[in-house]
């Protein structure tokens, strides 16, 4: 399935990154020091936005206007094959699928640190796992804001905005239709924290990527993204990924995350979410990959 061909290729990327970490050596690390795991010690993209800032400044963030080619075009068969793949989710509009996306639009925390508990198999908060969770939040703007170089070029309309129907976020549709469709941000950073969550627990990749697809796929559910948004997102996540390898702070939490794993392992640290109801929406994804 092509779900599971990219998932296959997620894994080697994942692997490739595995070694370039492994190979370089963050200074702050080597000198003993970490990054800070408080909150309150991060500046905010946006004063009361509760979004911190991520490792990267904005002239390192990849360019997703030279990595991506542009939107399918209307009329087109590349735009056919997005609604055809939209006409397909309708049946998920409801019940468990639909609930998963709808917990998948929250992605400020503390809510979002327990997305890939489940994948993960421990439980994720700012109190058992700070660093872990730091990077989680860090990772969202770099992934996030690497989206917005293409969004704001092509400004591609939305499937709920141009369908004419609701969303699985009612209260965001207004900022939704205003906000470019192409790529898609969510997807990006989803995908970017998979990643970066198989190199942290590689022997728990299969369940970790599968869960980043979903969260990706999530976007398609709720009708605020088409196929093609969704995919070049994670493009873009990959290649937050690949550019945060070269960041001493991300490198250095990196390490303390992992040794926080090792420790919630050790401690019999379980999942903070239902992971039977998930596992159950996200095997809904399957037939229509």
């Amino acid at each position: 399935m092509k779900s599971m061909t990219l998932i296959s290729r997620a894994l080697l990327a994942a692997s490739l990154l595995s070694g370039l970490a492994c190979a370089q050596t963050a200074p702050d690390a080597a000198a003993g020091a970490l990054p800070s795991a408080d909150p309150a010690k991060i500046p905010e993209l946006r004063p009361g936005s509760g979004y911190l800032a991520g490792y990267l400044s904005r002239k390192d963030l990849p360019n997703s206007l030279q990595l991506l080619p542009a939107p399918p075009a209307s009329g087109s068969a590349a735009a056919a094959a997005d609604l055809e793949f939209h006409q397909q989710l309708q049946s998920l509009r409801s019940g468990a699928r639909w609930e998963l996306a709808t917990q998948d639009v929250v992605i400020k925390f503390p809510a979002a640190a327990s997305t890939f508990s489940c994948a993960l198999g421990i439980g994720i908060s700012q109190e058992a796992t700070p660093h872990l969770t730091m990077l989680l939040r860090r990772s969202l703007a770099d992934a996030g804001l690497s989206t917005y170089a293409a969004k704001d070029k092509y400004q591609a309309q939305r499937p709920f905005a141009k369908l004419g129907q609701s969303t699985c976020s009612p209260a965001e549709e207004a900022a939704l239709a205003r906000d470019g469709s192409y790529p898609s941000g969510h997807a990006a950073l989803g995908w970017a924290w998979g990643l970066i969550l198989t190199e942290l627990a590689p022997e728990r990749s299969q369940a970790i990527l599968e869960r980043a697809y979903a969260f990706g796929q999530s976007r398609n559910v709720c009708a605020v993204h088409w196929k093609s948004d969704v995919e070049a997102g994670r493009t873009m996540g990959a290649a937050a990924v690949a550019k945060l390898h070269s960041n001493a702070d991300f490198l250095a939490q990196l390490g303390a995350a992992r040794s926080e794993i090792a420790a919630a392992r050790a401690q019999g640290s379980k999942p903070n979410r239902d992971c039977a109801a998930e596992a159950s929406a996200v095997a809904l994804d399957r037939p229509l990959n």
